[in-house]
């Protein structure tokens, strides 16, 4: 059986939760903007799918952007 190839994700883009559990950080890391990369924790510190930034704005995975827009 043929399946298609993998959706290619990229910086900003929503994702689901299930695609939040199979992604590895490496991935994850990946869907964040360059300039907050760097505060990513990892996925294990990402609660809902989201994570804090030093300002104390919230960046979601589930959204692909921050929480506040």
């Amino acid at each position: 059986m043929d399946f298609p190839p993998a959706k290619r994700l990229r910086v900003g883009q929503p994702i689901t939760p299930e695609q939040f559990d199979e992604l590895s950080d490496e991935q994850l890391e990946r869907l964040v903007p360059k300039a907050y990369r760097e505060y990513f924790p990892g996925k294990d510190f990402c609660a809902d799918g989201h994570f804090y930034l030093h300002d104390g704005s919230a960046w979601s995975f589930y959204r692909g952007g921050f929480l506040d827009e």
